[in-house]
């Protein structure tokens, strides 16, 4: 099956899940002329297994640990009723949050799931993680590896920078997630490392009522952005880059390429491009991702497999991939889809 994508600014085919010449005979040609065409976003960090819940706890909080704590002993029914979901269910809802706000690909902060090699419609990242700098298990530090760090403002955050290079976990292929408690010489040694910090913002300032320090994300660090769960964070991964454009230490362009280049490099991915042979991970969004919300966005391919589109896309869509059924998040209605190829697979 070859489709041909005519967007407001390119046009790309696609055959066996990669981009080819957008010329010759094609099976399909879905029009898109009030949207962009561009690869899909990376979210740097989630847990797709908990934004079923909802946000929780009653803040601010000194440290996640704190937050933790709180949340076990306050909302103890709701927590045990929501773990009674099926795995699978709590998981699709994260993949549906991700997928209607253009993300393609995620990384889940927490063990990889069989269902993720077994028809899921979002490709997940397999990267070795840790919930703290205290907890982390042993870990191979010749590939990217992401772990809890500093989330917090109290004298124990500030001292996971001394843990952490105690257990030689301050190389380059560090993921330093939320670093909220980093000092100027803390941040002086992730320059140094060449390690990346992953910010997730809105969630911080819920918990913490701050966030990574402007001195380290205007440092030089290659910042990638992560929506976190719907424990914490505001919405999707739309939502924080609206709220970290409005905060102001990255460009626009610094932002698109958190959720771009930079992370596709720092995860290990195939560089996110519209070019001939890349893989067709694509998204058609109707304004820049600095700016857009979940509403603009019309379609959503993984791996050359339409996953979600507009009502009036469609029709269109459901020439080459049948079955699909309307689904609703967060307000918003599309037509979504869980067949065909999954994308989850080790290794990607």
């Amino acid at each position: 099956m070859r489709v041909l994508i005519s967007a407001r600014n390119a046009s790309v085919g696609v055959e066996a899940g990669a981009i080819v010449e957008a010329a010759g005979r094609f099976d399909l040609i879905i029009e898109a002329a009030d949207a962009d065409l561009r690869p899909g976003l990376i979210n740097a960090h989630d847990h797709l297994h908990r934004n079923h819940y909802g946000r929780l706890g009653h803040p601010p909080y000194r440290s996640a640990r704190e937050w933790a704590v709180d949340i076990q002993q306050r909302y103890r029914g709701k927590i045990a009723a929501g773990r009674k979901r099926p795995r699978r269910s709590a998981l699709l809802a994260g993949a549906w949050k991700n997928l209607f706000a253009g993300v393609t690909a995620v990384v889940h902060h927490d063990r990889w799931e069989a269902d993720f090699d077994c028809g899921f419609p979002l490709r997940v990242v397999h990267l070795t993680n840790g919930d703290s700098v205290q907890t982390a298990g042993p870990i191979d530090t010749r590939a990217a590896y992401a772990i809890h760090f500093a989330e917090g403002t109290d004298a124990a955050a500030r001292a996971d920078m001394v843990e952490l290079e105690l257990r030689g976990l301050l190389t380059s292929n560090l993921l330093a997630v939320h670093a909220v408690g980093v000092d100027s010489t803390g941040i002086d040694r992730i320059r140094a490392a060449g390690a990346a910090v992953v910010w997730c913002p809105t969630s911080n300032m819920f918990m913490l009522a701050a966030t990574a320090p402007e001195a380290l994300l205007a440092s030089g660090v290659d910042v990638l952005i992560g929506s976190d769960s719907l424990l914490t964070g505001a919405g999707n991964l739309l939502d924080e880059l609206r709220f970290a454009r409005a905060r102001g230490p990255l460009s626009d362009a610094a932002l698109s390429r958190a959720v771009g280049e930079v992370a596709a490099l720092r995860l290990g991915l195939a560089p996110p491009s519209l070019e001939v042979g890349a893989p067709a991970d694509l998204i058609l969004i109707r304004k820049p991702v600095g700016e857009a919300c979940a509403q603009d966005v019309t379609m959503v391919m993984v791996d050359g497999v339409p996953r979600l589109a507009s009502r009036k896309l469609a029709p269109q869509v459901e020439k080459i991939m049948p079955g699909g059924r309307l689904r609703t998040v967060a307000g918003i209605k599309r037509w979504t889809n869980i067949g065909g190829r999954g994308v989850g697979r080790k290794g990607q």
